[in-house]
């Protein structure tokens, strides 16, 4: 098998006819444009652990909201 280098890389284009150079020179343009929109993967799992650490406390703000619009409406008479 053979090493590839950047060494190796310029002899083999060093052989190449003028149609095979266009066609490197297009798969290069694609891989820099893959790269450029390419997003890393996403960790389902992260987001549920912080989902699950935040979901407790999320919850008893949301209680304590519908108490306090409970108290307020009842304050002005309209409850």
């Amino acid at each position: 098998m053979t090493v590839i280098t950047k060494e190796y890389l310029k002899q083999e284009l060093d052989q190449l006819n003028e149609k095979q150079l266009k066609q490197v020179a297009d798969f290069i343009a694609f891989i820099k444009f893959q790269t450029r929109f390419s997003q890393e993967t996403v960790d389902i799992s992260q987001f549920a652990n912080l989902y699950q650490e935040f979901a407790q406390e999320d919850r008893e703000l949301a209680e304590a909201g519908i108490s306090e619009y409970a108290e307020l409406l009842n304050s002005e008479g309209k409850y």
